[in-house]
């Protein structure tokens, strides 16, 4: 912690703030979402249908509308856009707890997406802007206190669940409020960089898309997300299978969170010390699928007799256990270099939109994703090869990194722009 500690203190105050910012949106956002499907289902007493669409509602709003909120917080400023999200946060969160129709409860999930499509890109776009040459270890930092809040969110609304769901509501509402009122004070104002101050918002979007690099590389990253989001998909199901319970669930996060907080800048700074972006990138995505491989070798011979207890609770955990060390290990690496490749990538112009279309490709991604990852857990239990989606994610791995590879051999992943503007390194690029 003392080398976190020691680069938190090296950055500017908007960086600080930055990090403070996205560590309480975490804690108010994950104190509050863990439980809301449970409390739409058991105390609202709502259709499994009606809790799917309710929290659909928020996902769908968030990703569909994250291009606009970059575009916005580059053409408006990124501070205007911070507070517009965190104000919605505290509207959609406030409803959540006060409000029991189901159309008010859609209303209440839409605003808490869109508060994030509207802060989601700002935060790191200005992140970006204020760590000039040193973004990898920003967006280092960056994860450490994401992941803390992740880590701390539930424990607070755990405890507040013991008084009544409505608290939890209010409370995440209220400090969001709180958030809002100090960074509306404290948070210098920061606007986005735009190439052609006259261009409208639909051209800034084809100049996006018509960025082969940067789309190449979107595309070749969103195996990435899937893979990640298997923390919360696959892992956890696979968890239940071998264990008959939930516990093991919150060891999972646990281990996953606490390595993040403790190693991640630690880790930066050894793979920036050795490694281009590019290599970093396509090395963490190989890492990524090879934290598949143990459950692909052990799924034939896990037991699901019964819940296991002792020395066999150990052995059937393990695998997953080691399957989630290898890929939180792989996301810190891959994560600083791939936020920073983009601002690279965009040649720190538009980087909001940049952000924006990015995350919703990403979004995208995750949706199919899932989809795909639970008809090959079905198809591998109903046909029994139970390896199946553990080796279908291992191939996806192996696909982006390849991807990444070929890329930077064929230096799109060096190029800032589509229009020629002259490179922006990286930090740690120098090599190159």
């Amino acid at each position: 912690m003392k080398a976190t500690m020691t680069q938190i203190g090296s950055f500017n105050r908007p960086v600080q703030l930055l990090l403070v910012n996205q560590l309480t949106i975490n804690i108010g956002f994950y104190m509050l979402m863990p439980y809301l499907a449970g409390y739409l289902s058991n105390e609202l007493a709502l259709a499994a249908w009606t809790v799917g669409l309710i929290l659909g509602m928020r996902n769908l709003s968030q990703q569909g509308m994250f291009l606009l909120g970059g575009s916005l917080a580059d053409r408006i400023g990124y501070k205007p856009m911070i507070l517009a999200g965190l104000g919605l946060r505290v509207v959609g969160f406030a409803m959540l707890g006060l409000v029991e129709s189901l159309p008010g409860l859609i209303v209440a999930s839409a605003l808490t997406g869109l508060a994030g499509a509207l802060f989601n890109p700002a935060v790191r776009a200005y992140l970006a802007a204020e760590a000039g040459d040193r973004k990898v270890e920003a967006f280092a930092l960056f994860n450490v206190f994401y992941q803390t809040g992740i880590l701390v969110g539930p424990l607070i609304g755990l405890a507040l669940l013991g008084f009544a769901f409505r608290w939890v509501c209010l409370v995440a509402a209220v400090l969001f409020l709180m958030l809002l009122i100090a960074q509306s004070r404290a948070l210098p104002a920061r606007r986005g960089g735009s190439e052609r101050p006259g261009r409208s918002m639909l051209a800034d979007w084809r100049h996006v898309v018509g960025h082969r690099s940067f789309l190449l590389f979107s595309l070749a990253m969103i195996g990435s997300y899937v893979l990640n989001f298997q923390v919360y998909l696959g892992l956890p199901i696979e968890v239940r299978r071998v264990t008959g319970g939930a516990a093991g669930v919150a060891v999972l996060f646990a281990v996953s969170g606490l390595l993040t907080v403790l190693g991640q800048v630690r880790l930066t700074t050894w793979a920036k010390a050795r490694w281009t972006p590019a290599q970093a990138i396509s090395r963490g995505l190989l890492l990524m699928a090879a934290a598949f491989l143990p459950l692909a070798l052990t799924a034939a011979v896990t037991s699901t007799s019964g819940p296991p207890s002792g020395w066999s609770y150990v052995v059937a955990v393990a695998p997953v256990m080691i399957s989630t060390v290898l890929l939180t290990l792989a996301t810190m690496i891959v994560y600083p270099f791939e936020m920073a490749t983009i601002v690279n990538l965009a040649g720190e112009r538009t980087v909001g939109t940049y952000y924006g279309f990015y995350n919703t490709l990403a979004g995208i991604g995750i949706a199919a994703g899932n989809l795909l990852t639970g008809l090959a857990l079905d198809t591998g239990r109903d046909h029994g090869i139970p390896a199946l989606p553990w080796m279908a994610l291992t191939l996806t791995g192996l696909i982006c990194a390849a991807a990444i590879a070929s890329l930077n051999r064929r230096g799109h992943l060096s190029s800032p722009s589509a229009e020629g503007a002259p490179a922006v390194q990286v930090v740690g690029a120098a090599r190159r």
